[in-house]
């Protein structure tokens, strides 16, 4: 057990330190493609995945984005949004049918990586799993995970595009510059329905992804 203890500490060292030798991101085009190729890399894996949380705690351990790869939801309350209009269809529920909204910051150490936009039919779930996400802050893939849910994408946006259209067939690129490369705190935009394993629908989420994916800088 010690063994294992020191080797843990060892590989966090590490990565710890491969995150420090890492350069930060600059206005070049090796930075931009760079970013462009990570981003779509994200994209890809969270398409491929059921749980955005579990992909994101992934994302986090494969790029020593904190000593412990472990994703927290960090309620915001007071910032409710009403269901959007084609939602009750989409959820398969009629009009009076009670939908709770949850928002959540899923964060891996000091990283904000995404910001979810949650609404769900409560009847759908255990009376356990409502209990856990109205008193606690853990994420709601984690809670829902007996349902053995599947996730449907409805649509995956990429909202900062680190290079032109067209760069792959020779369209001018941006200009060289020495400063740090301006990434927007919005960077990438899922919106997804949550299916139990019976194939009910009981979650609408919309997941926007922030630049702190990149927060490791770039080789």
């Amino acid at each position: 057990m010690k063994t294992r203890t020191i080797i843990a500490a060892t590989s966090l060292a590490v990565m710890a330190a491969t995150a420090q030798a890492r350069e930060p991101w600059t206005d070049d085009v090796a930075s931009r493609t760079q970013a462009l190729a990570l981003l779509q890399s994200l994209n890809a894996d969270l398409l491929s995945h059921p749980s955005a949380t579990l992909t994101l705690e992934r994302w986090c351990g494969a790029h020593a984005l904190a000593p412990e790869a472990k994703i927290l939801a960090r309620r915001v309350k007071g910032q409710d949004k009403p269901l959007p209009a084609d939602a009750r269809e989409t959820l398969g529920i009629g009009p009076d049918e009670p939908v709770r909204y949850r928002r959540v910051q899923l964060t891996c150490g000091d990283h904000v990586l995404s910001e979810a936009d949650n609404w769900y039919v409560p009847s759908r779930l255990t009376p356990e799993m409502n209990q856990t996400l109205d008193s606690t802050d853990q994420p709601f893939g984690k809670v829902v995970q007996p349902l053995h849910f599947r996730r449907q994408t409805v649509s995956a946006d990429l909202l900062w595009a680190p290079l032109p259209t067209g760069w792959e067939m020779d369209a001018p690129l941006p200009a060289a510059h020495k400063a740090p490369l301006d990434i927007p705190h919005e960077v990438l935009r899922h919106r997804a329905v949550l299916y139990t394993g019976t194939n009910q629908p009981f979650s609408l989420v919309v997941e926007t992804y922030t630049s702190e994916v990149l927060a490791f800088g770039r080789r």
